[in-house]
């Protein structure tokens, strides 16, 4: 066949092609048919956190209370509260997520910094955790807080007040609470104010400490203050944490006679030690604590009566309600839980973990760098807070929040209340306190 011919022939075929296109109506496309869009991904239905607290051991009574704090706040996140002020009480789980629940996993720290290290790690290497709370004891929460920096883990520590944790340089650490320097200066502005507003006079401190990181920061704290503020220190008392006996340790005391007596213990040394000073007859006109064992519900618990007059600073109290409604309702939930108040220990863990709910709803996201970055950019107002600070932002250099502030509370019949700043006092502080022989 010639080649005009086959030419012919195709043209032909063609030609037909065309008729039979138009036909049918059909048109050719002018562009390609583009792919169906990818369909989203659904929102995660939960979002894991992990939590490293004291939940065996001399401090499980603590740990016990710093989980029923988050436990308490996951309910609220992940329920239905529009009566409350707090961030995401409003709706159900995390809007910005499709409604996602907070799952919080708990791991047992037993105070020891090592096995923070390693729960830390399993956590988010098993547990597949998208952000870290804890750890309670300062020494602990340094070396799990290490373990999520090198993970690129946000770590929120809402408990922990060690002045160096928030001095590392870490980028995913981001700390809520004051720290024991600014505690610290709390006290000798309230020996001020004492001497200013009530003609009582301090001269004369002792300083107690057990020798964790936490104790030793404290006492270092405070050597430097009473000499930056003139005072004398007359005592200087460092102890093994988790003490079985401390007869000398009151014997230096009682020989020392001091105005007030600093101290810096966890629970079971701080029973220890108020025990110690009945049998021993020690009488010092007051007893000015850095929180921790002193504010615990088992101090009063196991104490009774022997416990009143103590004063410790605190970060909360219950008679904060006076002024802050919200206090109470929160309490009265967690007391239905619990049986218990609230304490400082528990409200903070409370708020830490409403903090790091809320940077991940911002973010509308799981992946941790983007919670990091919303944590950097958290601004939560006072009247959103439980807390008696001024908000909550984190100090862009540091993580830490510079908006904290403590208060100072005495037991009284029992109770903890404030008496410290005077102008948030629900009572009169009680100095000197009562000697053993007179109660």
């Amino acid at each position: 066949m010639g080649t005009k011919r086959i030419a012919l022939r195709v043209l032909a075929v063609f030609l037909l092609l065309g008729l039979l296109w138009a036909g049918s109506g059909c048109k050719p496309a002018a562009t390609p048919t583009p792919a169906p869009a990818e369909t989203p991904k659904p929102a995660a239905k939960e979002i894991v956190i992990g939590a490293i607290y004291p939940l065996s051991g001399a401090l499980a009574p603590t740990g016990e209370l710093l989980r029923a704090g988050v436990e308490l706040a996951e309910e609220i996140i992940n329920g239905k509260y529009p009566d409350l002020n707090i961030p995401l009480a409003a709706e159900e789980g995390l809007p910005n997520l499709g409604g996602a629940k907070i799952k919080v996993i708990f791991a047992d720290h037993e105070a020891s910094p090592e096995k923070g290290m390693s729960e830390a790690e399993r956590l988010i290497t098993e547990e597949k955790v998208v952000a870290l709370i804890g750890c309670y004891n300062s020494s602990v929460t340094a070396t799990a807080s290490e373990v999520a920096e090198r993970y690129k883990i946000p770590f929120v520590n809402g408990s922990s007040t060690s002045p160096v944790l928030h001095t590392r340089g870490l980028k995913y650490f981001f700390r809520t609470t004051p720290h024991d320097q600014t505690f610290a200066e709390n006290f000798f502005q309230f020996l001020k104010d004492l001497k200013e507003e009530k003609g009582i006079e301090v001269k004369k401190i002792a300083l107690v400490y057990e020798d964790t990181l936490w104790g030793s920061d404290v006492g270092k704290a405070e050597k430097e203050l009473a000499e930056k503020y003139g005072y004398e220190v007359v005592a200087d008392i460092t102890y093994k944490h988790k003490t079985s006996e401390v007869t000398s340790e009151v014997l230096k005391l009682k020989g020392a006679n001091p105005d007030v007596v600093m101290m810096a213990s966890y629970i079971s040394d701080a029973i220890l030690y108020q025990k110690t000073f009945k049998e021993m007859d020690f009488n010092p006109p007051a007893i000015l604590a850095m929180d921790a064992g002193h504010s615990d519900p088992s101090f009063v618990g196991t104490l009774g009566d022997d416990a009143n007059y103590v004063l410790s600073r605190e970060v909360w109290a219950l008679d904060l309600a006076g002024r802050k409604p919200m206090v109470k309702t929160i309490n009265d939930m967690f007391k239905e839980r619990t049986g218990k108040n609230m304490d400082g220990g528990s409200a903070r863990t409370f708020t830490a973990l409403i903090v790091l709910a809320d940077a991940i709803n911002r973010a509308g996201s799981t992946d941790p760098e983007a919670i990091r970055k919303a944590l950097a950019e958290t601004d939560i107002s006072s009247d959103r807070l439980i807390m008696p600070w001024e908000g909550i932002k984190f100090d862009p250099e540091t993580g830490q929040n510079p908006l904290g502030r403590g208060i100072i509370v005495q037991i009284q019949n029992q109770k903890y209340v404030t008496v410290w700043p005077f102008d948030l006092a629900a009572a009169e502080v009680i100095w000197p306190m009562p000697k053993w022989s007179e109660r």
